[in-house]
């Protein structure tokens, strides 16, 4: 059974910088993912790395946000950068049974996993 436990979420203000965790519990060489759910808005996929370091973004990230891994900790992060008002939302991390971003890529039924979730709160 696979283990994704999230952290460093918090409240910032628009423009900040905040980076997320993922502790897995096993080997993260399948696609990895994270996702974001706000309120009455259903969850959108935000970013995804495949074994290969193939990365995949949603266009409102792109530019701003940045995925990677480290398999030696078996941890994923997920850099935000200039953050603004829309990006509030509970992040999840995800692992998929598929290996590449090109299969996977950020539709949420294509990943078996999921942690608790971070809350990223950014204010105006």
């Amino acid at each position: 059974q696979v283990q994704l436990v999230e952290s460093g979420g918090g409240s910032v203000q628009a423009g900040g910088s905040l980076r997320l965790s993922c502790a897995a519990s096993g080997y993260i060489y399948s696609c990895m993912g994270w996702f974001r759910q706000a309120p009455g808005v259903e969850r959108e996929g935000v970013a995804a790395i495949d074994s290969d370091g193939n990365t995949r973004y949603a266009d409102s990230v792109k530019g701003r946000f940045t995925i990677s891994k480290d398999n030696t900790k078996n941890t994923l992060y997920l850099q935000m950068n200039n953050l603004k008002p829309e990006d509030t939302a509970m992040y999840y991390c995800a692992k998929s049974s598929f290996l590449a971003t090109a299969v996977a890529g950020l539709t949420h039924d294509r990943y078996n996993y999921w942690g608790q979730g971070t809350q990223v709160t950014v204010s105006s």
